[in-house]
């Protein structure tokens, strides 16, 4: 699978979040941004990303999932967030 993939399968899966994928084969690591997480606990958070791809946990398709979740404002101040602006300028 490819990055782009798994974030096609992510879109289609949770609505109203914003998803960045990085990763390879079938390691990959999920920025997911959404209001929806706002309120839930960081285990909640994660199971609702874990969910939408167990399928392809099951499968093998994807083997090791690194989550990382925000609301719009928590991403707002993410170090990921920061340095992905800075590789733009």
């Amino acid at each position: 699978m490819q990055p782009s993939d798994v974030k096609a399968l992510l879109e289609a899966r949770i609505e109203g979040c914003d998803f960045h994928i990085q990763g390879e084969g079938c390691n990959f690591q999920v920025i997911a941004v959404g209001e929806m997480f706002d309120g839930l606990s960081p285990v909640k958070r994660q199971q609702l990303i874990y969910g939408a791809l167990s399928e392809e946990i099951a499968s093998g398709a994807v083997h090791a999932v690194s989550i990382k979740t925000y609301t719009p404002a928590q991403w707002a101040s993410a170090p990921e967030n920061a340095a992905s602006q800075n590789q733009g300028a």
